[in-house]
């Protein structure tokens, strides 16, 4: 059990991003994170350029984290770790460090799922926000996953819905790179949309059963029609790109929304969460405070910062295993293909 005073260093090292947090009970006393600029040339994520960053920047990161907490090394009670999901040679790295400094230091070590852990950002202790009350729903919404979540507890969580394909911020990107914008191209998306006509252009909104998505189509969609007027018109892209973008975006969170919108009636829930990559999306946060005014929804939207991928989100995750518990020994290894 946890004393008031527990501190957990976070760590997490899923993809591209070596970020590091000190907890106290469930305040954040720093989150400190190294990105890596070496892919922007490809376009895309490089999984062994990655691994070796995340070699280069944990030592630092945590060194930071710890600094800027102003805490000794010696006075954290537990490391949690992002196991899974996730690159494999990103997540090892992560999960070997905490493994050896845990060792170090002979404290326990808690390995945490990636995507609880953005469900979790939102119980982060911040004197402005509410909490969301059991049970909720959340959209989760990041490069690598779109999922519907069923959340009834902290460590008690169902994906009602999910992506049979590519997830939405794989979307946002692989069109990002159609249109020739720089990675990462989702927030570039995300800016020339708001300067154009949501209703410019229509693109296609794939029929899927229940409550699961699929963007595929969608890709190959724009892919076609890009080519089509690009053939007529060499520069209709350079022309019509603030367009482009409002009726992409337009049309992923028409959706995102639709799925959203039939989960709330059959559970018939009124406390609707966002959580994250993608939720740093304006049009997405805008449109679920819309739907939470039309509606009655108590809606929750995480702080910017916890929306990436961050280590503060991993350690409160973190501590509510800690409180029950619930330890890994030296024997956990990365799982690139974690389930929620």
């Amino acid at each position: 059990m946890a004393n008031k005073d527990t501190i957990i260093l976070g760590i997490e090292s899923s993809c591209d991003d070596t970020s590091a947090a000190i907890l106290k009970k469930e305040t954040i006393l720093s989150n400190e994170t190294a990105n890596q600029a070496v892919h922007e040339s490809y376009g895309g994520v490089v999984p062994e350029l990655a691994s070796r960053a995340h070699q280069q920047h944990i030592l630092p990161v945590v060194d930071a984290a710890l600094k800027k907490a102003k805490v000794d090394i010696q006075d954290i009670d537990a490391i949690a770790f992002t196991r899974g999901p996730g690159l494999l040679g990103s997540l090892i790295v992560g999960t070997s460090f905490a493994k050896s400094l845990a060792l170090g230091l002979n404290i326990p070590i808690i390995d945490v799922n990636h995507m609880h852990g953005h469900v979790l950002a939102h119980f982060i202790d911040d004197d402005e926000k509410e909490k969301p009350k059991f049970p909720f729903l959340c959209l989760t919404i990041s490069g690598g996953h779109t999922q519907i979540v069923w959340v009834k507890d902290h460590l008690d969580m169902e994906v009602i819905g999910t992506t049979r394909d590519d997830a939405a911020g794989e979307a946002f990107d692989k069109v990002a790179k159609l249109l020739d914008l720089p990675y990462p191209g989702g927030p570039l998306i995300d800016q020339h949309a708001q300067l154009g006509n949501p209703k410019a252009f229509q693109f296609t909104q794939p029929v899927v059963d229940k409550l699961d998505y699929s963007f595929s189509g969608l890709k190959t969609n724009v892919l076609q029609f890009l080519q089509r007027e690009v053939k007529k018109d060499a520069g209709f892209i350079k022309k019509n790109l603030n367009d482009i973008c409002a009726s992409l975006q337009f049309t992923i969170v028409e959706i995102l929304f639709k799925k959203l919108l039939l989960a709330g009636e059959q559970k018939n829930c009124k406390d609707i969460a966002i959580a994250g990559g993608v939720s740093a999306n304006s049009a997405i946060r805008e449109r679920l405070k819309t739907e939470g005014e039309k509606r009655n929804w108590n809606t929750f939207i995480p702080k910017f910062e916890y929306c990436t991928d961050n280590a503060a989100m991993i350690a409160i995750t973190g501590r509510f295993h800690y409180l029950k518990g619930e330890f890994s020994d030296q024997s956990v290894s990365a799982d690139a293909r974690l389930r929620v």
